[in-house]
């Protein structure tokens, strides 16, 4: 009886259209936050920061990206890694090309470099769609392969190819510490996260939406399809770039260009498929998902041999991983195709219904 909407009355436009118009979905969203900015830094290991915390919260910037495209707009894509890649180094060269620029601006700036790298990847879209422009946007992944390794100038003329990330500060603070690290993707996926809700629910939105549905009717009733398809491969480039730069800047330290290799876009793609598409809950749960399953398993499976006498090797955990990848995945597109995301909605829904029957 905790979970109801009875005696929650809306008396404005902007109450009944809130992004949370039930109080205890307020309340509960609240306590997350407060838990995760001032409680998480409070209690969190250098080793749950750098193998959970931080990967999480940058993949999942990453996921709602994608979903953007995928999920909203209903156009396939296979080019996210490059796109992160486009991101850690177009932050990577502002910040030494114009040192007087702080690295927070240069993250932010690096997503623009994405977003029209991705508008050029995105004009084919405008004539195939499907499996021909999951292959157009692997192009993009292959070009991006190719260029940073081949072009030495995105890279400052270095001959092994690695770079490193300048230091993080601001105003004469040093952010190089874990904590510091997770404050500040976590608070660059709120914003952005927050944001995108926004433009979801907005006239955007609406558009994306009708043109996954049915891409001729929407243009009967006068949706632009270039606009539309255009403005979401842009926001889902920007939204990729951005998150590519703090991968870079704030999680990696130093990378080389096979840090951004396709198996990053198949990585973003499960995370979307699993947590769900078009949700930007399910994005965050893709990603938790996928950094605490391989994490799980690493812990589990040694020990789980153990007391049946069998050595399992640290190749058999990875090989392991590759199969559940699989098998959840035809799960999740066979049996729950909306993912983690519905399965939280239909729960939500059975406890407001609860004790009553169903």
């Amino acid at each position: 009886m905790i979970y109801r909407e009875a005696g929650q009355y809306k008396v404005s436009y902007q109450a009944d259209e809130a992004i949370f118009p039930i109080a205890q979905d307020r309340v509960v969203m609240l306590a997350l936050l407060a838990v995760a900015f001032f409680v998480v830094p409070l209690v969190a290991s250098e080793y749950v920061y750098r193998a959970v915390l931080i990967p999480t919260v940058i993949l999942a910037l990453a996921a709602i990206g994608l979903n953007v495209l995928m999920g909203y707009c209903g156009q396939v894509s296979l080019g996210s890694g490059a796109f992160m890649g486009v991101g850690a180094y177009a932050a990577y060269n502002l910040a030494i090309r114009l040192p007087f620029l702080n690295p927070f601006v240069c993250i932010l700036l690096s997503g623009f470099f994405a977003a029209a790298v991705g508008i050029a990847f995105g004009i084919p879209s405008l004539r195939i769609k499907g499996f021909y422009l999951a292959v157009a946007t692997l192009a993009a992944q292959f070009f991006g392969d190719w260029a940073f390794l081949r072009i030495k100038w995105l890279t400052n003329n270095t001959p092994s190819g690695s770079v490193n990330a300048p230091p993080l500060q601001i105003f004469g603070y040093d952010l190089s510490s874990p904590t510091a690290n997770y404050l500040v993707a976590l608070a660059f996926t709120c914003v952005l996260g927050l944001g995108v809700k926004n433009i979801v629910r907005g006239h955007v939105g609406r558009q994306w939406m009708a043109i996954r549905d049915m891409d001729i009717a929407a243009e009967i009733i006068g949706v632009r399809p270039m606009y539309a398809k255009l403005t979401a491969f842009a926001v889902s480039s920007f939204l990729i770039g951005v998150s590519g730069a703090l991968w870079a800047f704030v999680y990696l330290g130093s990378w080389e260009p096979a840090a951004f290799d396709i198996n990053r876009s198949f990585e973003l793609m499960f995370m979307v498929i699993i947590g769900g598409l078009g949700s930007i809950l399910g994005s965050v749960l893709g990603a938790i998902f996928i950094v605490l399953l391989p994490i799980f398993l690493n812990q589990a499976l040694p020990p789980l041999g153990a007391l049946f006498g069998w050595h399992i090797s640290t190749a058999t955990v990875s090989h392991s991983e590759s199969m559940i990848f699989g098998a959840l995945i035809v799960f999740f597109l066979v049996v729950e195709p909306h993912g983690l995301a519905r399965l939280w909605s239909v729960a939500k829904e059975k406890l407001r219904l609860w004790p009553f029957p169903h």
